[in-house]
């Protein structure tokens, strides 16, 4: 958690060093400086609460008065937001903050031990406290984007809710079961994959379209597992053809070309991503960063209300069945909506 408190306080400088390089070119500054120093906060009250302390009990060792109650006690709010922030000041605020936790970590070597920490750890977040007030950055807003952030990827308990097409017409719902069969077959030289419900060709033969083979004509059990275990899918929606026609704004938005042509990006970013992490094989999680990237890409679009986690657990899935039918050369995906499950069987099982 130490090393972690040092990272996230350098991740706060990078942030300062990408605005000062870039100037106005550098949106995100403000936000991206929001959520690393929740994250500082999230890695402080962690190794406070490891020494049997509170951040309450080491804000009154530097609070005017020792009265603290909420950020607001900290940082008064006529002293936050009267102007642009000076950057040297964040620098140098910054700099001292880092250099008081390196301090911390030389003398703890990992392991927090009571005498003497409290007053050290009091100074950091007094140092938090001033850097902050001179970032412009509420660290009450702070704390509460940063648990909120930690219980979109981290809840306490997963809750689906119902599925995102439940309240439209029966016949323009994605189907609440499909039983998808994957058949790789070699036509003039070249290998397809046929994607087949009850024998009938769903959408066209698909390739690797590359040079270097990667078993991307497999990719089509991404679109599977968004519509399966998302309950998303435009892609889906226009080869089984059951797109939101009787609401012309949904079709049109949802449902249209543009909806696609995002999900399509993502499908494609995804398996790249994975190809370069052995196709996420023997890995139980997948990087935030990715996560966040994708939470972008969706705001807009109906899918945008799934969290973290959600995606997570479609993503790990999704490559799941990919290695499955790569292994096996095809096979027999069944998709169950209502359960947010997919199952794979090889050819042999299929017929059983």
């Amino acid at each position: 958690m130490l090393l972690g408190l040092f990272g996230e306080i350098g991740s706060l400088l990078s942030e300062l060093k990408k605005k000062q390089r870039d100037h106005n070119a550098y949106v995100s500054y403000e936000i991206s400086s929001q959520e690393e120093t929740g994250d500082v906060l999230w890695y402080l009250a962690n190794i406070v609460g490891h020494c049997g302390l509170t951040l309450q009990d080491i804000a009154r060792q530097f609070a005017a008065g020792g009265h603290v109650r909420t950020f607001n006690d900290l940082q008064p709010q006529s002293a936050l937001f009267h102007g642009p922030a000076d950057p040297s000041h964040v620098r140098t605020s910054l700099l001292q903050l880092a250099g008081s936790v390196s301090a911390l970590i030389r003398r703890q070597r990992g392991a927090a031990d009571g005498d003497g920490s409290a007053s050290h750890l009091s100074e950091i977040f007094g140092q938090l406290v001033a850097s902050s007030i001179d970032a412009q950055i509420d660290l009450g807003q702070a704390a509460v984007a940063n648990l909120s952030k930690s219980l979109a990827r981290w809840p306490l308990r997963r809750h689906w809710g119902e599925l995102l097409d439940a309240h439209d017409r029966p016949t323009e719902q994605l189907p609440r079961l499909m039983r998808v069969r994957f058949e790789e077959r070699r036509m003039n030289s070249r290998l397809y994959v046929v994607q087949t419900i009850n024998g009938v060709d769903i959408g066209d033969p698909l390739t690797d379209n590359r040079d270097v083979e990667d078993d991307y004509r497999f990719h089509d059990v991404f679109h599977l597992a968004f519509a399966g275990v998302l309950g998303w899918s435009p892609v889906l929606r226009s080869l089984l053809k059951v797109r939101r026609t009787s609401r012309p704004e949904t079709n049109e938005n949802q449902d249209g070309a543009r909806a696609k042509i995002t999900e399509e990006g993502i499908s494609n970013w995804i398996f790249a991503h994975g190809l370069r992490h052995h196709a996420f094989e023997h890995v139980d999680s997948v990087d935030f960063n990715l996560l966040k990237s994708i939470a972008e890409m969706v705001k807009g679009y109906e899918v945008e209300r799934q969290p973290p986690w959600a995606w997570e657990y479609t993503i790990l899935e999704a490559f799941r069945v990919f290695r499955f039918l790569r292994q096996h050369r095809g096979g027999l995906v069944t998709v169950d909506l209502e359960n947010r499950k997919l199952a794979v069987y090889s050819e042999a099982e299929s017929k059983i």
